[in-house]
């Protein structure tokens, strides 16, 4: 069995766990592949019991390979998204960060938890993600695409006033927002920035999207919820020269006048999850729902 490992640099104290994890793949002869940078990093820290391999993209990587492993938080598991692209590799997250909506395995928990992932004992859930492109002319050919799993984000750069977002959804004005930015998020970003902007939790599946504004300045402008059929255009107005455009843990500057092309992308993300997981059990933990003294 051949498997994937996708990390990033992390604290001393999270080795022990990583040890433990190379030392359990090895018992089981499993042929691993690391992400270079990762390997390099790894190199001094851990005592190797089985020769590994190194890859940059999954096209480096056999086409049996079982499934990928990220190793960290949730944005380590959004890079390793990035780098599975469209391969259809099942990927699943060891949380060695804080919440873990999406690396959902504990780091106490890694002897039972690959004990079901080898044995294929979990499930796949297929993710939308969202495709986009900045520019005013017509849609460029997919090198030029970008994606994201959770969230695409237009905000201002500066620390100063704010900026007015307007937004199309297939051609129709939704609003001109004045805010310091706007949030067009997937179910499964619905947890992540949205939320923490008074978005919606949406079940993955529901096939929609989430429009969320960051800080509006008329307190009437309310997130929305858009079926994932739709294109969405943004286009901005700002007093500075240009905004910030990010998708997942990406960042880049934009021209103002540059407009932002958003639609659901033509592939789909496999995320594994093991049998006793499930979205409704993730968010009651996670977010600490029922959490009373009168419940106990």
């Amino acid at each position: 069995m051949k498997i994937a490992i996708y990390g990033r640099e992390f604290q001393n104290a999270v080795i022990q766990y990583v040890q433990a994890l190379f030392d359990l793949l090895a018992a089981e002869d499993i042929e691993i592949w690391v992400y270079q940078p990762f390997n390099e990093f790894l190199a001094d820290k851990i005592a190797w019991r089985k020769e590994t391999h190194s890859f940059y993209s999954y096209t480096d990587l056999p086409g049996d390979t079982r499934f990928m492993l990220s190793l960290g938080g949730d944005g380590t598991m959004l890079a390793a998204v990035s780098i599975i692209g469209d391969s259809g590799i099942p990927v699943t997250g060891i949380n060695f960060g804080r919440l873990g909506f999406l690396a959902s395995i504990n780091k106490d928990k890694i002897e039972h938890a690959l004990a079901q992932l080898l044995s294929g004992n979990y499930d796949i859930e297929k993710r939308v993600l969202l495709a986009t492109y900045k520019g005013n002319g017509p849609e460029p050919d997919a090198r030029q695409l970008a994606f994201a799993l959770n969230d695409i984000t237009i905000i201002k750069k500066d620390s100063s006033a704010m900026i007015t977002v307007h937004a199309y959804v297939n051609n129709e004005l939704l609003n001109a927002y004045w805010a310091d930015g706007l949030i067009i998020a997937t179910p499964t970003g619905s947890t992540a920035y949205s939320l923490s902007c008074g978005g919606p939790i949406v079940m993955p599946g529901s096939g929609n999207f989430i429009i969320t504004p960051i800080s509006p300045h008329n307190l009437n402008v309310r997130p929305i919820v858009v079926s994932d059929s739709s294109t969405i255009r943004i286009e901005v107005e700002s007093r500075s020269d240009s905004f910030l455009f990010s998708y997942d843990s990406t960042t880049e500057t934009v021209n103002t006048g540059t407009a932002i092309h958003i639609r659901k992308a033509d592939y789909a993300v496999n995320l594994i999850r093991l049998k006793q997981e499930s979205f409704f059990s993730t968010i009651r933990h996670k977010l600490l729902w029922g959490l009373d003294t009168r419940n106990y």
